[in-house]
């Protein structure tokens, strides 16, 4: 009887430790992104309710200065974990450009900006690939060129891009989607090991999936197609301001103005936050 029960409690906890096995390997970590620095008395409130920030290495979409440089150190002290961005060339920049001679010049000023602000050699890095659909020629010559770049000065490499579907002739195609078809040709065709060159930070804020501006995320693997499961590591499910053409179905925002606010602050625009489920508590891997 002894024995069966020791047995019996035996096959318990290893049930139980499965279980939270499986569990730790499906949850998904909070984070927050906006173009400007929160400021240095928010950052105490703002870890309540969120593993990782993210990091600026040049002049965000629209802006004339970045006001995250010099504020790497006091994040990590307050326990923050990162998702450094670099802001990548709209196509209007490109067009008739040495596209890829851009991309170069811009991965090699990412690198340098990454160490400027004391991340480790290796960080991942993503590129702000902003406009959405399939890329363009000039596009796809910039992103991949900027990739390189990047893994030769030492970094890993990310892109964060739109994960919705949009027509295309007679079928639809997102930019994530388009980026994982490239890279896979590219590694076909390199003579070099076809490992995993990109990660994925997916924008996608229609609802469903996007639970809408909360932070009960669900995890990140379960809203993607299995093409890019591989490649996700960061989902952006909440933007600010909302947008409606994707976001009307989502629940209601208790803002009026449709932005989502973080937690334990004053909603003024200093504590206005897009929203991000991560499998990771440091999505670029600042070791």
């Amino acid at each position: 009887m002894a024995r069966r029960f020791v047995g019996a409690l035996a096959a318990l906890v290893l049930m139980l430790l499965a279980a939270d096995v499986a569990g730790e390997a499906q949850r998904s970590y909070a984070g927050f992104d906006r173009n400007d620095y929160p400021g240095d008395a928010s950052l105490a409130a703002l870890r309540k309710s969120f593993f990782y920030a993210g990091y600026w290495l040049n002049d965000p979409p629209g802006a004339q200065q970045n006001s995250w440089v010099g504020k790497r150190a006091l994040l990590k002290q307050n326990g923050f974990g990162f998702l450094v961005l670099f802001n990548g060339r709209l196509d209007a920049e490109l067009k008739d450009k040495d596209a890829a001679a851009l991309g170069t010049a811009d991965g090699q000023g990412a690198v340098a900006a990454a160490a400027r602000e004391g991340f480790a050699a290796n960080v991942r890095i993503f590129l702000d690939q902003e406009e959405g659909g399939r890329l363009l020629p000039e596009q796809a010559a910039y992103l991949f060129a900027w990739v390189d770049a990047v893994r030769a000065g030492g970094a890993r490499t990310g892109v964060y891009c739109s994960g919705i579907d949009v027509p295309e002739g007679h079928g639809t195609i997102s930019t994530a989607r388009d980026i994982v078809e490239r890279e896979a040709a590219l590694a076909k065709n390199s003579s070099k090991d076809s490992e995993r060159r990109l990660a994925l930070w997916i924008a996608n804020d229609k609802c469903p999936p996007s639970p809408g501006c909360t932070l009960k995320n669900p995890p990140l693997k379960t809203v993607v197609t299995p093409s890019l499961k591989d490649f996700l590591v960061v989902w952006q499910y909440a933007q600010s301001p909302r947008r409606a053409e994707f976001s009307r179905a989502c629940p209601a925002n208790n803002a009026p103005d449709g932005n989502c606010y973080a937690p334990g602050l004053a909603q003024t625009p200093d504590s206005i936050v897009d929203l991000n489920s991560a499998d990771s508590v440091d999505p670029s891997e600042d070791k």
